[in-house]
Protein backbone atom coordinates (compact mmCIF):
# COMPACT_ATOMS: atom_id res chain seq x y z
CA UNK A 1 0.00 0.00 0.00
CA UNK A 2 1.82 3.72 -0.73
CA UNK A 3 0.36 6.71 1.04
CA UNK A 4 -0.45 9.60 -1.72
CA UNK A 5 0.54 12.29 0.69
CA UNK A 6 4.31 11.07 1.14
CA UNK A 7 7.29 12.01 -1.01
CA UNK A 8 10.62 10.87 -1.69
CA UNK A 9 13.08 13.52 -2.52
CA UNK A 10 16.58 12.89 -4.55
CA UNK A 11 19.10 14.81 -2.51
CA UNK A 12 22.09 15.70 -2.83
CA UNK A 13 22.55 19.39 -1.07
CA UNK A 14 22.71 21.22 -4.76
CA UNK A 15 20.45 24.41 -5.64
CA UNK A 16 18.43 21.85 -8.05
CA UNK A 17 17.43 19.47 -5.26
CA UNK A 18 17.01 22.11 -2.61
CA UNK A 19 14.63 23.74 -4.50
CA UNK A 20 12.59 20.13 -5.12
CA UNK A 21 13.01 19.49 -1.95
CA UNK A 22 10.81 22.89 -1.31
CA UNK A 23 8.28 22.25 -3.68
CA UNK A 24 8.01 18.78 -2.42
CA UNK A 25 6.99 20.40 1.20
CA UNK A 26 4.88 22.13 -0.66
CA UNK A 27 3.20 19.93 -2.56
CA UNK A 28 3.02 16.63 0.31
CA UNK A 29 2.14 15.77 3.86
CA UNK A 30 4.92 13.52 4.31
CA UNK A 31 8.80 14.30 2.79
CA UNK A 32 11.76 11.92 3.07
CA UNK A 33 15.03 12.46 1.53
CA UNK A 34 17.76 10.37 0.26
CA UNK A 35 21.09 10.82 -0.82
CA UNK A 36 23.76 8.94 -1.87
CA UNK A 37 28.01 8.52 -1.53
CA UNK A 38 29.67 7.61 -4.76
CA UNK A 39 33.06 8.88 -4.40
CA UNK A 40 32.25 12.13 -6.05
CA UNK A 41 35.30 14.74 -6.13
CA UNK A 42 32.94 17.38 -4.52
CA UNK A 43 32.00 14.97 -1.37
CA UNK A 44 31.55 18.08 0.56
CA UNK A 45 28.12 18.24 -0.50
CA UNK A 46 26.95 15.00 1.50
CA UNK A 47 27.58 17.59 4.93
CA UNK A 48 25.62 21.06 3.17
CA UNK A 49 23.23 18.18 2.32
CA UNK A 50 22.94 18.50 6.49
CA UNK A 51 23.41 21.57 6.86
CA UNK A 52 20.49 22.49 4.11
CA UNK A 53 18.33 20.64 5.83
CA UNK A 54 18.79 21.82 9.51
CA UNK A 55 18.70 25.54 8.27
CA UNK A 56 15.03 24.31 6.43
CA UNK A 57 13.79 22.57 9.77
CA UNK A 58 15.10 25.90 11.70
CA UNK A 59 13.85 28.47 9.42
CA UNK A 60 10.55 27.05 8.65
CA UNK A 61 8.83 25.50 11.81
CA UNK A 62 5.87 23.99 9.25
CA UNK A 63 8.12 22.29 7.20
CA UNK A 64 10.03 20.52 10.05
CA UNK A 65 6.66 18.95 10.91
CA UNK A 66 6.25 17.38 7.27
CA UNK A 67 10.13 16.26 7.35
CA UNK A 68 10.65 12.75 7.77
CA UNK A 69 13.29 10.13 7.36
CA UNK A 70 16.40 11.33 5.68
CA UNK A 71 18.30 8.52 3.99
CA UNK A 72 22.24 8.34 3.54
CA UNK A 73 23.78 5.33 1.16
CA UNK A 74 27.54 4.77 0.44
CA UNK A 75 27.69 3.23 -3.10
CA UNK A 76 31.14 3.69 -4.21
CA UNK A 77 31.09 1.02 -7.04
CA UNK A 78 29.12 3.88 -9.26
CA UNK A 79 32.83 5.82 -8.64
CA UNK A 80 35.15 2.79 -8.59
CA UNK A 81 33.45 2.08 -12.36
CA UNK A 82 33.09 5.58 -13.44
CA UNK A 83 36.27 7.50 -15.01
CA UNK A 84 34.93 10.69 -15.07
CA UNK A 85 35.84 14.46 -13.66
CA UNK A 86 33.30 14.09 -11.20
CA UNK A 87 34.77 10.96 -9.60
CA UNK A 88 38.54 11.27 -10.22
CA UNK A 89 41.02 14.24 -10.05
CA UNK A 90 40.80 14.99 -13.76
CA UNK A 91 40.38 18.16 -15.63
CA UNK A 92 37.20 19.17 -16.49
CA UNK A 93 36.78 18.81 -20.44
CA UNK A 94 34.35 17.68 -23.12
CA UNK A 95 35.42 13.87 -23.87
CA UNK A 96 34.37 12.31 -27.40
CA UNK A 97 30.74 12.50 -28.64
CA UNK A 98 30.47 15.87 -26.97
CA UNK A 99 29.66 14.89 -23.44
CA UNK A 100 31.41 16.72 -20.98
CA UNK A 101 33.82 14.56 -18.54
CA UNK A 102 31.77 15.58 -16.02
CA UNK A 103 29.00 12.83 -16.91
CA UNK A 104 28.89 9.59 -14.71
CA UNK A 105 27.47 6.75 -17.00
CA UNK A 106 23.89 5.37 -15.26
CA UNK A 107 24.21 7.37 -11.84
CA UNK A 108 20.76 8.79 -12.41
CA UNK A 109 19.01 5.97 -13.80
CA UNK A 110 21.18 4.32 -10.36
CA UNK A 111 20.17 6.91 -7.70
CA UNK A 112 16.27 6.33 -8.91
CA UNK A 113 16.57 2.53 -8.85
CA UNK A 114 17.66 3.03 -5.25
CA UNK A 115 15.49 5.21 -4.24
CA UNK A 116 12.35 3.59 -5.52
CA UNK A 117 13.79 0.47 -3.85
CA UNK A 118 13.83 2.69 -0.34
CA UNK A 119 10.41 4.38 -1.60
CA UNK A 120 8.88 0.72 -2.35
CA UNK A 121 9.76 -0.48 1.24
CA UNK A 122 8.48 2.41 2.70
CA UNK A 123 5.30 2.58 1.01
CA UNK A 124 5.72 5.65 -0.91
CA UNK A 125 4.62 6.14 -4.55
CA UNK A 126 5.84 9.76 -5.56
CA UNK A 127 10.33 10.44 -6.18
CA UNK A 128 11.14 13.39 -6.62
CA UNK A 129 13.93 14.64 -8.43
CA UNK A 130 15.50 17.59 -9.89
CA UNK A 131 16.96 16.49 -12.97
CA UNK A 132 16.37 19.05 -16.22
CA UNK A 133 16.94 19.85 -19.59
CA UNK A 134 17.29 23.71 -19.97
CA UNK A 135 20.07 24.93 -18.29
CA UNK A 136 22.63 21.56 -17.88
CA UNK A 137 25.68 20.17 -19.31
CA UNK A 138 23.76 17.70 -22.10
CA UNK A 139 23.42 14.84 -19.69
CA UNK A 140 21.28 12.28 -21.35
CA UNK A 141 20.12 10.70 -18.15
CA UNK A 142 18.31 14.19 -17.55
CA UNK A 143 16.04 14.60 -20.24
CA UNK A 144 12.65 13.98 -20.14
CA UNK A 145 12.40 11.02 -21.90
CA UNK A 146 14.96 9.17 -20.40
CA UNK A 147 12.93 9.85 -16.62
CA UNK A 148 9.37 8.78 -18.56
CA UNK A 149 11.05 5.75 -19.84
CA UNK A 150 12.62 4.84 -16.05
CA UNK A 151 9.39 5.38 -14.45
CA UNK A 152 7.99 2.72 -16.71
CA UNK A 153 10.54 0.21 -16.17
CA UNK A 154 10.73 0.74 -12.17
CA UNK A 155 6.72 0.49 -12.43
CA UNK A 156 7.15 -3.06 -14.53
CA UNK A 157 9.92 -4.46 -12.91
CA UNK A 158 8.82 -3.85 -9.22
CA UNK A 159 5.19 -3.87 -10.36
CA UNK A 160 4.20 -0.41 -9.01
CA UNK A 161 2.82 2.83 -9.77
CA UNK A 162 5.44 5.11 -9.06
CA UNK A 163 5.41 8.73 -10.26
CA UNK A 164 8.59 10.23 -10.81
CA UNK A 165 8.14 14.14 -10.37
CA UNK A 166 10.90 16.92 -12.22
CA UNK A 167 9.55 20.27 -11.80
CA UNK A 168 12.92 21.96 -13.09
CA UNK A 169 12.65 20.05 -16.56
CA UNK A 170 11.85 22.61 -18.15
CA UNK A 171 13.08 25.50 -16.26
CA UNK A 172 16.48 27.47 -16.71
CA UNK A 173 18.73 28.44 -13.85
CA UNK A 174 17.26 31.85 -12.95
CA UNK A 175 13.71 30.28 -13.49
CA UNK A 176 14.77 27.77 -10.28
CA UNK A 177 15.95 30.46 -8.43
CA UNK A 178 12.23 32.38 -9.04
CA UNK A 179 10.66 28.98 -8.33
CA UNK A 180 12.79 28.80 -5.23
CA UNK A 181 11.88 32.41 -4.31
CA UNK A 182 8.19 31.77 -4.56
CA UNK A 183 7.82 28.65 -2.30
CA UNK A 184 10.05 29.74 0.30
CA UNK A 185 10.62 33.30 0.01
CA UNK A 186 14.00 35.46 0.64
CA UNK A 187 14.36 33.05 3.27
CA UNK A 188 14.57 29.60 1.32
CA UNK A 189 16.63 31.67 -1.18
CA UNK A 190 19.26 32.14 1.51
CA UNK A 191 19.08 29.10 2.40
CA UNK A 192 20.33 27.81 -0.89
CA UNK A 193 22.57 30.70 -1.12
CA UNK A 194 24.83 30.24 2.01
CA UNK A 195 24.36 26.13 2.44
CA UNK A 196 24.10 24.58 -0.95
CA UNK A 197 26.62 23.34 -2.72
CA UNK A 198 27.13 22.87 -6.50
CA UNK A 199 30.50 23.57 -7.24
CA UNK A 200 32.29 20.36 -9.36
CA UNK A 201 35.42 20.73 -7.56
CA UNK A 202 34.05 21.03 -4.10
CA UNK A 203 35.21 24.34 -3.06
CA UNK A 204 33.86 25.91 -0.39
CA UNK A 205 36.25 28.57 0.78
CA UNK A 206 35.30 31.48 -2.14
CA UNK A 207 32.06 33.30 -1.37
CA UNK A 208 29.99 34.88 -4.02
CA UNK A 209 27.29 36.74 -4.17
CA UNK A 210 24.96 33.36 -5.48
CA UNK A 211 27.18 31.00 -2.99
CA UNK A 212 30.42 28.88 -2.59
CA UNK A 213 32.47 27.92 -5.60
CA UNK A 214 35.51 28.24 -7.88
CA UNK A 215 33.59 30.41 -10.00
CA UNK A 216 35.41 28.70 -13.02
CA UNK A 217 33.60 25.20 -13.68
CA UNK A 218 30.23 24.68 -15.62
CA UNK A 219 28.01 24.30 -12.41
CA UNK A 220 29.33 27.51 -10.68
CA UNK A 221 28.75 29.53 -14.08
CA UNK A 222 24.88 27.71 -14.91
CA UNK A 223 24.39 29.19 -10.99
CA UNK A 224 26.35 32.25 -11.30
CA UNK A 225 24.25 33.34 -14.49
CA UNK A 226 21.26 31.81 -13.34
CA UNK A 227 21.44 34.15 -9.73
CA UNK A 228 22.16 37.22 -11.70
CA UNK A 229 19.37 36.68 -13.90
CA UNK A 230 17.23 36.45 -10.91
CA UNK A 231 18.56 39.35 -9.42
CA UNK A 232 18.19 41.27 -12.42
CA UNK A 233 13.97 40.50 -12.54
CA UNK A 234 13.69 41.36 -8.66
CA UNK A 235 15.02 44.83 -9.89
CA UNK A 236 13.02 45.41 -12.79
CA UNK A 237 10.46 44.89 -10.29
CA UNK A 238 11.33 46.95 -7.99
CA UNK A 239 11.80 44.67 -5.26
CA UNK A 240 14.04 45.55 -2.61
CA UNK A 241 17.07 42.71 -2.28
CA UNK A 242 17.58 42.16 1.59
Amino acid sequence: MTDETKALVLFSGGQDSSTCLAWAIDQFTNVETVGFDYGQRHSVELDCREQVLAAIKNTFPPWKRKLGSDHLHAIPVLGNISETALTRDTEIAFAEGGLPNTFVPGRNLVFLTLAAAIAYRRGIRHIVLGVGEVDYSGYPDCRSDAITAMENALNIGMDSDFVLHTPLMHLDKTAIWELADQIGGTQLTDIIVEYSHSCYLGDRNTRHDWGYGCGGCPACALRAAGHEGFIEKIVKAHRPIE
